[in-house]
């Protein structure tokens, strides 16, 4: 849950991401981070159930696969890590300029892994 309110501004940028931010903050961040400012969606915590594709109205989020979490499943690896093993894609907000701030994903994801900033 990015409950943090120094989200966005003054969390690392660790990279970019077809045009938006990776963002990093030591001590909440894990191992993918939170991709996105104003839709920010927490990596390391997304389930990819999918409810964020489906309600939004303006089709910010794309199905990003995550071949690591792949890999760990056809090891065996066991997951102390809090992230559902079966989760081999997130919902990355590539369009998120494109977000109208309705906040429908934010508050049907599970999980809350997405936070809405509006400029």
């Amino acid at each position: 849950m990015i409950d943090d309110p120094s989200f966005p501004n003054q969390w690392q940028v660790k990279g970019e991401h077809l045009g938006h931010k990776l963002l990093w903050k030591d001590g909440e961040s894990k191992e993918y981070g939170v991709h996105g400012t104003m839709v920010g969606t927490d990596f390391d915590i997304c389930i990819a159930d999918g409810i964020c594709i489906t309600v939004c109205p303006t089709n910010v989020f794309d199905r990003m696969d995550i071949p690591s979490e792949q890999e760990k499943m056809d090891k065996g690896t066991p997951n102390d890590s809090g992230k559902a093993l079966l989760a081999i894609w997130k919902a990355d907000p590539a369009r998120e300029q494109d977000c109208i701030f309705c906040r429908a994903c934010e508050i049907q994801c599970p999980v809350q892994a997405i936070k809405i900033t509006e400029p």
